[in-house]
């Protein structure tokens, strides 16, 4: 049995003491066997402690070219990581941690296009996607109703990155595949769903979502959940100050009875990540339950943490 924790977007920055970024988190992420994060920013030998602080294992770097310059860092460091690499089939690679005798794959993609939508990044694991409009059905009846918008995976990154977790998935105990991808709200564009499915489907065990910034729903499809976003952890970015400031902590649960549980957590008037309690817990959750209800998914709330029913 093997216990993971996992948070969503992180950037560290311009602070006095970086290895004190996490500590408000640390009993809860120090009591898992293993802690992954999605690493958004640049990285240097000093906010590196943040990350080893916190006991931080492995971390997705498939969000933009800067990450070619975190990894020596993280090298350096002694963290893991994927989705970044020197070529493409180095990102492409899984990286694997042993626990207890059990070994966990991750592999990271990015569906945000960094620099403008430049189309070439042989550095980073893509999983883009296409945009079309398609006119209302009643747009000749109500002229002016907005279009529908349809978004389909790119063939050519699907096919690869189900071929990545099935290879991942025959070399290994569990596989965690990262997302970086949708928009911010509670709406999920098609080709997320798409791709997390398919995730599923290839072998995954659960496919952890970030990049909108914001939460969005948990959908357990085939018995395994895709966390779709689990919004912003330490967050340090200017831009990001007093926005978007709630997340998720999820903790999962390996083994022959899995288990996924979910803590809300939130940042300062100091931007200080903390867990919550009480009332803003249970406020923060049972919009997870609702919007994961869409899903076809239940989740229970009780006590400022939600348990995701994984079925049989």
């Amino acid at each position: 049995m093997i216990t993971l924790v996992l948070g969503g977007d992180v950037n560290v920055q311009g602070r006095a003491t970086p290895s004190a970024a996490f500590a408000p988190l640390e009993p809860l992420l120090k009591s898992a066997d293993l802690r992954f994060v999605n690493l958004e920013g640049a990285l240097d030998a000093t906010t590196a402690e943040a990350l080893t602080s916190a006991g931080i294992d492995v971390v997705s770097c498939a969000n933009d070219l800067v990450a070619m310059a975190n990894l020596p860092v993280l090298d350096h460091a002694g963290i893991a990581h994927c989705g970044a690499g020197a070529n493409l089939d180095a990102a492409h690679a899984p990286a694997v941690l042993e626990r207890s005798g059990e070994k966990v794959a991750f592999l990271a993609y990015t569906s945000l296009r960094p620099f403008g939508g430049q189309p070439d990044f042989p550095g980073l694991a893509q999983a883009f996607a296409t945009t079309a409009y398609q006119p209302d059905p009643r747009v000749a009846e109500i002229p002016g109703r907005p279009p529908l918008v349809r978004t389909t995976p790119v063939p050519e990154h699907l096919d690869r990155l189900v071929a990545d977790v099935k290879r991942a998935k025959a070399a290994h105990d569990h596989v965690v595949v990262s997302m970086h991808w949708g928009l911010p709200g509670a709406e999920l564009a098609e080709y997320q769903v798409a791709y997390g499915r398919a995730a599923i489907d290839a072998g995954a065990d659960l496919v952890a979502g970030h990049g909108p910034h914001t939460i969005q729903a948990v959908e357990v499809y085939r018995g395994r959940p895709i966390l779709y976003s689990l919004g912003n952890l330490v967050f340090d970015w200017p831009a990001m100050r007093g926005r978007h400031v709630d997340g998720l902590l999820a903790g999962c649960m390996f083994g022959d009875e899995p288990r996924l549980e979910l803590i809300p957590v939130r940042r300062t008037a100091d931007n200080e990540c903390e867990p919550l309690a009480g009332d803003d817990a249970a406020k923060v959750l049972r919009y997870v339950a609702d919007v994961s209800a869409l899903r076809s998914t239940t989740v229970s709330v009780r006590d400022g943490i939600a348990s995701v029913h994984l079925g049989a």
